[in-house]
């Protein structure tokens, strides 16, 4: 379980660097799962055009 953790934290760190929620001026929990969800569906969108490109490395890299 504690394996997995570091996981869990490069993807917290992505979303805080990537997306800049680190100096985020987002106000209320609604509008928050929104802006995660869609960042969420964007970084799977960028994973999902790189593996039918047959780019099978590197998936969470935002350079193709």
């Amino acid at each position: 379980m504690y394996k997995k953790r570091t996981a869990v934290e490069r993807v917290n760190s992505r979303l805080d660097r990537d997306f800049l929620f680190e100096d985020h001026t987002i106000r209320g929990l609604d509008k928050m799962n929104l802006y995660v969800s869609i960042s969420f569906i964007v970084s799977l969108a960028f994973a999902s055009a790189k593996v039918k490109e047959n780019i099978v490395e590197h998936l969470a890299s935002w350079v193709a």
